[in-house]
C-alpha cells in the first residue's frame, strides 16, 4: 500500500464560527447600494471575528474593517449607523457599556455556547459563589467571561495555579471553563481543584463545547492510524493549538503533530519516512485550506485519501435576530 492521507471528520467550521462569519457576510451583502458617504465602511468588527487570519483577510477584502478597540471607530461611522459586530468569542460588560454610551449599532455574534458561560457567571455570582474559571489568560473568550465579575471570577490556566487560590470551607465555590480548552487539560485542573477544595461544585453541564469535543475525538482516532498529523489552524486559535497537542499525545511517540495556517507552511522534511499523514482543522478553518494541504501532499506521494468519521454534526445556530430576514435572501 502506498502513502496515504487520513482526514478527520468532523473538522473545520463549527456552528458558532459559521454563524459569526455569516453575520458579517450578511451585513456586507445587504450594505450594497446603501447611501453611506465615501470612506465610511459598511461594517466594523471588534477583534478577529474568529481566530483565523484567512477568514479575517477575506472579510476585510469584502469591505469589513477590523479594529482592536471601539475607540478606533470614528464618530462619523456611529452617526451613520454603521453596524459594529462583536466577535464569536464574546465581550465583557465594560465593552458593551462603552458601545451603548457611544450609541453604536451593535450586532452581537458571540457564540451561543460562550454566551451560556457568561450567563452561568452571572447566576452563580447572584447566588453568592466565588467562581474558578479555567481558561487561557489573555484569550478573548476568557477576557470577556472574567469581565462579567472580575472580583468574583478567578482565572487559572494550569493545575499548578490552583495552589495560589486561598478559599476556606466557608466559601461557596464553583468552577467553569473556557469552551475551547482541551478536555484532558481541564481534567487535570479539575482534579487539582477537587483535591484542594473538596466542596467545590461542578457546573450542571460541561462548558467544553460539542465541536471541541468532537474534533478532539476525531483527531485521536486519526492519530491512532497515522505516523504524523497536520492540524490546519492559526496560532491564536485555542482549539487548533489544543488539537495539535491532543494529536501529539495520541501519536504516542510514533511521530509528531504540526500546526499550519495553510499549505504554504508545510515542511517536506516532516514527511520523511511517513506512510500515513492524518489531517484535521480547527473550528474556525475554511475547508479550502484543508483541501490545499491535501493537494500539497500529493506530489510527495500521498495519493490515497480516506476518512475517519467519529460523529455527524447537525448543530446550527440562527443569525442574530435583526439579520435573520436578510440572511434568508438568495
Amino acid at each position: 500500500m502506498g502513502n496515504r492521507i487520513v482526514l478527520a471528520d468532523p473538522r473545520g467550521f463549527c456552528a458558532g464560527v459559521d454563524r459569526a462569519i455569516q453575520t458579517v457576510e450578511t451585513i456586507l451583502r445587504t450594505a450594497h447600494g446603501s447611501s453611506l458617504p465615501e470612506g465610511v465602511p459598511p461594517v466594523y468588527v471588534r477583534r478577529q471575528i474568529v481566530h483565523n487570519r484567512h477568514v479575517v483577510g477575506d472579510l476585510a477584502a469584502q469591505g469589513a474593517v477590523f479594529v482592536e478597540e471601539l475607540d478606533e471607530i470614528p464618530d462619523s461611522a456611529v452617526e451613520h449607523g454603521v453596524p459594529v459586530v462583536f466577535s464569536a468569542h464574546g465581550v465583557s460588560p465594560a465593552i458593551q457599556r462603552e458601545a451603548k454610551r457611544r450609541g453604536m449599532h451593535v450586532v452581537d455574534a458571540t457564540c451561543p455556547l460562550v454566551s451560556k458561560v457568561h450567563r452561568e457567571v452571572l447566576r452563580y455570582v447572584r447566588e453568592g459563589y466565588e467562581i474558578v474559571y479555567i481558561g487561557h489568560r489573555g484569550h478573548d473568550e476568557a477576557v470577556g467571561v472574567v469581565g462579567e465579575s472580575p472580583e468574583h471570577v478567578h482565572l487559572v490556566e494550569h493545575a499548578a495555579d490552583v495552589e495560589a487560590l486561598g478559599f476556606g470551607p466557608e466559601t461557596k465555590l464553583v468552577y467553569l471553563s473556557q469552551t475551547t480548552l482541551s478536555i484532558d487539560e481541564t481534567r487535570a485542573v479539575i482534579e487539582a481543584l477537587k483535591t484542594r477544595f473538596p466542596w467545590i461544585i461542578e457546573p450542571p453541564s460541561s462548558d467544553i463545547c460539542y465541536a471541541t469535543q468532537n474534533r478532539q475525538t476525531a483527531v485521536k482516532s486519526v492519530a491512532e492510524q497515522s505516523d504524523c498529523v497536520v492540524v490546519v489552524g492559526s496560532s491564536n486559535s485555542s482549539n487548533s493549538v489544543r488539537l495539535m497537542e491532543v494529536a501529539e499525545q495520541a501519536l504516542a511517540g510514533r511521530g509528531h503533530a504540526h500546526r499550519v495556517d495553510d499549505a504554504g507552511e508545510l515542511d517536506p522534511s516532516w514527511f520523511d519516512g511517513v506512510g500515513t499523514v492524518g489531517v484535521t482543522s480547527g473550528a474556525s478553518v475554511p475547508e479550502e485550506l484543508v483541501s490545499g494541504v491535501v493537494q500539497a501532499l500529493r506530489p510527495l506521494g500521498y495519493d490515497d485519501v480516506s476518512y475517519v468519521t467519529t460523529t455527524k454534526e447537525r448543530m446550527h445556530f440562527v443569525l442574530p435576530a435583526e439579520l435573520r430576514k436578510a440572511g434568508r435572501r438568495p
